[in-house]
């Protein structure tokens, strides 16, 4: 599995935690920054990261912002990206099951970074469930 991995000055910090956690689980990523608390635009960082998954270079995707809102709402311009702020792991997992979610975003702002770590596993660990699933994800993908 390959992540594209982004955040804005606000998510900077929980990022840098995320990607330790991604070096324990022994799972490649690309850092889109930013690379430092100084204040950005985080609609750059969230294009990036999505047309990198969009295309197919990634697998999955990880932002990072203050609430995750600004972030998922960016990400889900770009086409064949399904993106959401997730706030628990029970989300994690249905957004991933249900939705096929394939850019997660999280709000440093909002979310523990212990909890941000335990939502990050759930989401890479989660499978598509595919079935019903599969035909309203493609009605997603057709709007």
């Amino acid at each position: 599995m390959r992540i594209a991995l982004g955040a804005d000055h606000a998510g900077f910090h929980l990022k840098d935690s995320l990607k330790r956690t991604l070096d324990e689980l022994g799972v490649a990523y690309q850092d889109f920054g930013t690379a430092s608390a100084e204040s950005v635009d985080y609609p750059d960082f969230a294009q990036a990261v999505a047309t990198g998954v969009a295309k197919g270079e990634f697998d999955r995707g990880i932002l990072v912002c203050g609430t995750g809102v600004g972030m998922a709402i960016a990400a889900n311009k770009v086409a064949g990206v399904r993106s959401a702020a997730i706030i628990d792991t029970d989300t994690a997992r249905l957004a991933r099951e249900h939705n096929d979610l394939n850019v997660l975003t999280l709000g440093a702002r909002v979310t523990p970074e212990v909890r941000a770590r335990e939502i990050l596993k759930v989401f890479l660990e989660t499978p598509f469930s595919g079935g019903r699933h599969a035909t309203r994800v493609a009605k997603i993908e057709a709007l």
